[in-house]
């Protein structure tokens, strides 16, 4: 896990034409996405999980929080889940804070050139690839780009799409186009796609970086 630092973040939705800022307050996030071997316990396999819905991920953190005896940070009653924002237990990135993290205190499109740092269908050969083999952005992070898309928190637009949440970053099927800090995707927390896995977040100070970021939610 890595320390983010605080700051503030512009989110922005291409279909809507709207943009918004955030304020993110310190979080702990982890270097690479959660892999196989973490996930299915497939001994040594350093590929992405994938094919991981969003409540499966949600039960994942909360398993991992028991393992090492913190407080789960969800509660989840069938596909109805709530947030423990006061919980030291592992939980899913925000928008705001994955974006935030993704920058890394850059401006562009990308922290840096995307055959450098992300496995996407111009390098990818069509398949996932091991994390962490490609260069990290400024705060120690590899994989936000590419390899595959990361679900987030937060419902991606309540009022047109209900319960579907974000997904970011883009994955190794993807054009470059669709590979960069602020495109956002939907799908169903029930779905299990092929290319979408997840990362592992954590909150610092009682919870008061999640506090922040859920006003990308609104």
């Amino acid at each position: 896990m890595i320390t983010v630092p605080p700051g503030r973040v512009t989110l922005s939705d291409r279909r809507t034409q709207q943009s918004w800022a955030v304020d993110v307050a310190s979080y702990e996030l982890a270097a690479c996405p959660v892999t196989r071997e973490q996930y299915e316990g497939t001994t040594g396999d350093r590929r992405p999980a994938h094919s991981v819905s969003w409540l499966d991920a949600v039960h994942y953190c909360n398993e991992l929080s028991r393992r090492e005896g913190r407080t789960p940070a969800y509660a989840a009653d069938g596909e109805d889940v709530s947030w423990d924002r006061t919980a030291d237990g592992y939980r899913l990135p925000t928008e705001a804070e994955w974006e935030h993290a993704c920058r890394a205190g850059t401006e562009g499109p990308r922290y840096g050139p995307l055959d450098e740092i992300a496995w996407y269908r111009g390098n990818s050969d069509e398949r996932p690839h091991e994390v962490g083999g490609l260069r990290p952005n400024a705060h120690g992070l590899h994989d936000l780009l590419g390899n595959v898309w990361e679900w987030c928190w937060d419902r991606y637009d309540p009022a047109v799409y209900g319960d579907y949440r974000v997904l970011r970053g883009g994955g190794w099927f993807d054009e470059h186009w669709s590979c960069r800090a602020s495109v956002r995707r939907r799908s169903h927390p029930t779905l299990r796609i092929d290319d979408v896995g997840f990362r592992l977040a954590r909150s610092l100070s009682g919870g008061s970086a999640g506090a922040a970021g859920e006003a990308a939610a609104r």
